[in-house]
């Protein structure tokens, strides 16, 4: 491992930001833009080739004898949309850290589009970071909390400005600049935080749970808006949530998190229909499970296997099963009514309970609840019984995030 890398001291503003977590996003080289260095020639040609954003070789993180991080290798590809999905203390929030120079690892590199940047200050990393906290200054104005970055990096006036408006541009807040963040709602300051970021033209723009603090209808409008203004920029996105509707939405991949491992990698629809383990197909989702006896009687052989509450229907006890399909008998002992959809809860005959989910496409919530108590047939394709992974069946012992 390299020695470390020696910058140019902060200014005080700087370093007072960086004392509570560098949970500002703001640039990462503090430097004067007219008179930044060259940075070495070999990591240059090979930046400038590669297309992997971001990759990690071995990273461990251990606080003592707990281990955070454990031997991750992953590599996040230049301009996707990539998020780190686990729950609280899986390790993500951790891995973000570590890319983003907040922590050091243990063990292992840190590499930034073919650079070794393990032991780089944060500020010298080309990378931001957006966290829930907005942290931004309740004294200035929308502008100024933007443009806050380029003026430390002492970017020209004329400059600045621009940059500023084409952020705000991009979050759809042009006009706003001489408001106050006490003047927004909660959505439009996690706006002006994303503009903060996206001024200093970060290669990696990080994403610590910055839609965690907004309420659900207004999280679901920011899902969308921020895969628009990603695939906009085209810089690689890496957005770390514990929200598997968020990380479905947006993603072009996502990394489970547990226990402080990766424990399945791919695209979005790769992880929801094809889990891993027992414990993907819990988390990414509502999963049935079959094990043991009640596997073997159903489906004709044992093992542990996963069937999505929306890919069973319910039938009658006489329903016609097709040769590609398998059939369980049960009865209805609990309906949830959801709106658009409604969960009905079915305890088989031979002894397990699923859960199946049907869309409300001509049924009234009467209709829907008058369903309990209901003996059924439930009938499912083969091709949606999947074969997984007996381990992990649980969230392990919780270590820092």
């Amino acid at each position: 491992m390299g020695a470390p890398h020696r910058s140019r001291d902060p200014s005080p503003s700087l370093r007072l930001l960086q004392s509570r977590g560098a949970c500002l996003a703001l640039p990462t080289d503090t430097r004067d833009s007219t008179t930044q260095a060259a940075p070495n020639a070999a990591a240059t040609d090979r930046a400038d080739t590669t297309d992997i954003a971001v990759r990690l070789e071995g990273v461990e993180k251990r606080y003592g004898d707990v281990v955070a991080v454990a031997g991750i290798d992953l590599d996040v590809r230049d301009g996707e949309f990539f998020s780190m999905l686990g729950p609280s203390g899986s390790g993500k929030t951790t891995t973000l850290r570590m890319i983003a120079g907040f922590e050091l690892p243990t063990r292992g590199r840190v590499v930034l589009h073919g650079r070794d940047v393990t032991n780089i200050a944060p500020f010298d990393r080309d990378v931001n970071t957006v966290f829930q906290d907005y942290a931004l200054f309740p004294h200035m104005s929308v502008g100024d909390n933007v443009g806050y970055g380029l003026m430390v990096r002492k970017v020209p006036k004329a400059e600045r400005s621009g940059r500023v408006t084409e952020a705000l541009r991009m979050v759809r807040l042009e006009g706003y600049e001489g408001r106050r963040p006490s003047q927004l709602s909660g959505g439009q300051r996690q706006r002006v935080a994303l503009a903060r970021a996206l001024v200093n033209r970060p290669r990696v723009l990080l994403l610590d749970e910055p839609l965690g603090a907004l309420d659900l209808k207004l999280r679901e409008e920011m899902q969308i808006e921020l895969k628009a203004i990603q695939q906009q920029v085209g810089i690689t996105f890496i957005y770390v949530t514990h929200d598997r509707e968020e990380a479905l939405t947006m993603s072009d991949r996502l990394a489970v998190f547990n226990a402080g491992r990766i424990v399945q990698l791919g695209t979005p629809a790769e992880v929801y229909e094809r889990p891993a383990t027992r414990f993907v197909a819990g988390f990414v989702g509502t999963s049935n499970l079959l094990t043991g006896e009640v596997a073997r009687s159903i489906i004709g052989r044992e093992g542990t296997f996963t069937i999505r509450p929306e890919k069973i229907r319910l039938g009658d006890p006489a329903a016609t099963v097709g040769e590609d399909e398998t059939a369980a008998a049960g009865t209805i002992t609990d309906v949830v009514y959801l709106g658009p959809d409604t969960r009905y809860i079915v305890g088989l005959d031979a002894g397990a309970r699923l859960v199946v989910t049907q869309q409300n496409l001509a049924t009234t919530s009467t209709e829907a609840l008058a369903q309990q108590g209901r003996a059924v047939r439930l009938i499912w394709k083969r091709q949606h019984e999947l074969s997984i992974a007996d381990g992990e069946s649980d969230i392990k012992e919780e270590v820092p995030a």
